[in-house]
């Protein structure tokens, strides 16, 4: 059996397209499908059938149109009940592959309908895609339906995970959720492992109770994009296919109505930028802090360094459901009239420190690194938090803003611009730096 995992580092979640005698099988497949079919078509193997392991809160499924294309059997779980064709997957019911099988488990508590499948070949398990539930190193979180529900999900989880636990140790273990993704209780580890591997490492199978699991899967939650929102509903109903991938050169007359989302280099997004502009810099996760930050499924503008991959911005957004991008505007022209801000590198900024000009910080991390270790004074308030209040922070200074390295803080920037404050930016370094050269951390 030949299993290729197709990651997506941005979303932290993979794919995996798996091969045996010919015959195929896709699991969890993101919407931008060209990646799977062209893995496929080296293959020369017949795509047999697709399968869901749950409603995906974190992206919009290439399930169904992968499966059309294709003509293979699109599976979900059951108890899903969404609102297309599909093969209803029930515990415990094989279905056949020619000389292999494919087992659904029900493993809910990331979701109350996941499923898990476990690849059999010559009646023996040899490979388990569990999805949002058992993880490398952790768990699938139980909260994104919830806080009402996440205790009943985390019970279940409990089950879940336990029962994943029961298979031979030499079963490969192959999640969709890993490192990186929001979907996941703790920090996730690796992207595959074994069942003997997890059950001597992954903390979640080291409990003694019930109780106790629940306790802390709930304990250490962190927030999660507000676009999740609208993937599992996208999702149940049945979502479009990816948008063409291709955007036109636009000029700044053609861009009036639009959210400008700037993906140049942090600096020179803080050297000159255009008024009202958010700031995301060039990364695997601009269409991440895009649909933590924005309204959903915004009139987007790109402006871009000639160069950028702006394709694989345009990709990142329509994987998440903003399929409305209009184009992109490169040059901006000198004579028009731009936004600037401050910024430091790290020696500078701790002189600045130093001689007590630096007198407001604004700590943009999320709750988990603030509680590891943050500067004095500085005050924590997270991207997501600024963009929907920006209350409390002094406008008659300076409002210092540090994250890991300077690009969550370029995203924040964009809301203290939007509600007349004056931001400026450390860059190149982070909270982590500044404590270090303080002598505050090792």
């Amino acid at each position: 059996m030949e299993i290729t995992t197709v990651r997506t580092p941005g979303l932290g979640d993979s794919t995996y397209v798996v091969v045996h005698e010919g015959q195929a099988l896709v699991v969890d497949p993101q919407r931008d499908i060209d990646r799977f079919m062209f893995i496929l078509s080296e293959t020369n193997a017949e795509l047999r059938y697709v399968l869901e392991t749950h409603i995906h809160n974190d992206y919009v499924s290439g399930g169904r149109e992968l499966a059309a294309i294709t003509g293979a059997e699109l599976v979900l779980p059951a108890a899903g009940a969404v609102k297309f064709d599909h093969l209803p997957a029930f515990h415990n019911e094989d279905i056949e592959s020619g000389s292999w099988s494919i087992r659904p488990i029900h493993t809910p508590g990331h979701t109350p309908e996941h499923l898990s499948y476990v690849a059999i070949v010559e009646d023996e398990p040899v490979a388990l895609f569990s999805g949002g539930s058992l993880l490398v190193g952790s768990a699938g979180r139980p909260d994104l339906l919830g806080m009402d529900r996440a205790r009943t999900l985390a019970h279940l989880q409990y089950l879940s995970v336990n029962r994943l636990a029961r298979f031979p140790d030499e079963v490969g273990l192959f999640p969709t959720h890993g490192a990186g993704s929001f979907c996941t209780s703790t920090v996730a580890g690796a992207h595959t492992s074994t069942i003997g591997q997890e059950k001597r490492s992954n903390p979640v199978l080291q409990y003694d109770d019930r109780e106790s699991f629940i306790k802390d899967q709930l304990a250490g939650l962190q927030p999660f994009p507000k676009y999740y929102a609208y993937m599992g509903p996208s999702n149940l109903a049945g979502p479009d296919p990816i948008p063409p991938l291709q955007l036109p050169e636009l000029g700044l007359a053609q861009i009036e109505a639009a959210t400008v989302v700037d993906i140049r280099p942090a600096e020179t997004y803080a050297t000159g930028h255009l008024p009202g502009s958010i700031g995301i810099p060039f990364s695997d996760q601009v269409g991440v802090w895009a649909g933590w930050v924005l309204p959903f499924d915004a009139e987007i503008v790109l402006v871009a360094e000639r160069g950028q991959d702006v394709d694989e911005v345009h990709r990142q957004f329509a994987r998440i459901g903003f399929d409305h991008v209009q184009g992109v505007v490169y040059d901006l022209p000198p004579t028009i009239e731009l936004v600037s801000y401050e910024t430091l590198r790290i020696g500078d900024f701790l002189e600045q420190m130093e001689a007590g000009l630096i007198q407001q910080v604004i700590d943009v991390r999320a709750p988990n690194e603030w509680d590891e270790g943050h500067l004095d004074g500085s005050e924590l308030r997270y991207v997501p938090d600024l963009f929907a209040d920006t209350a409390g922070i002094d406008p008659s200074k300076t409002a210092w803003l540090l994250c890991g390295t300077g690009h969550r803080s370029t995203v924040a920037a964009g809301a203290l611009e939007r509600d007349g404050l004056e931001p400026a930016v450390l860059v190149g370094h982070g909270v982590t730096d500044v404590l270090k050269h303080l002598g505050t951390i090792g």
